[in-house]
């Protein structure tokens, strides 16, 4: 199996990107978030996962190796195949992900395209025990399940999942745990 490429980009388009390693173009799906910050001529390291079916080899990439291992948890969930983890990827960011499985919060996982309610509880339910809060620290389980509440409110006020992704992204790492201080700061993003 590939587990991980380096090598410069020669091309990429709104869905995959090709990494060239020694003359050889690999054909790369990579998150969304990843394909906006990424320029032809670029080096880049990816960490992969090798997708095997009856008539196609898919190659997946991620920038950090946590990220890849929630795609491959994903892909243990029935019903969901490379392209919707992927998506899954796009939308949250792998602690936005984590902390809406480890709080119960399928509603944030309902909200990405693709993905049904049905769905969404599924994977809340596969995940929930395969899944461990980031170092086992108590008070950073508690942020994530804030910043699950923050997403989910953003989301409310018509903002897109990428879009109160990225203003959640904004907030300063020492910002107040309280909600209302978190959104007010989160909001700033958008003006």
């Amino acid at each position: 199996m590939i587990s991980s490429l380096s090598g410069r980009v020669s091309y990429f388009d709104e869905a995959s990107l090709t990494l060239e390693i020694s003359g050889v173009g690999f054909k790369v799906s990579v998150p969304r978030p990843m394909l906006q910050e990424t320029h032809v001529g670029q080096v880049l390291s990816l960490h992969t996962y090798l997708v095997v079916r009856e008539n196609e080899l898919s190659l997946y990439g991620f920038p950090t190796m946590e990220a890849r291992n929630l795609f491959v948890a994903l892909l243990g969930v029935d019903r969901v195949g490379p392209r919707l983890a992927l998506a899954l990827l796009s939308n949250l960011s792998p602690a936005a992900l984590r902390a809406a499985v480890l709080s119960g919060q399928s509603y944030v996982l309902g909200r990405v395209p693709g993905v049904g309610s049905k769905t969404a509880q599924k994977i809340v339910l596969h995940l929930a025990d395969r899944i461990a809060p980031v170092d086992g620290d108590e008070s950073a389980l508690q942020l994530q399940m804030s910043d699950g509440e923050l997403l989910e409110a953003l989301t409310g006020l018509g903002y897109t999942v990428v879009e109160a992704q990225a203003a959640l992204q904004s907030v300063p790492k020492d910002a107040p745990a309280e909600l209302e201080e978190r959104l007010k700061l989160a909001l700033r993003y958008f003006k």
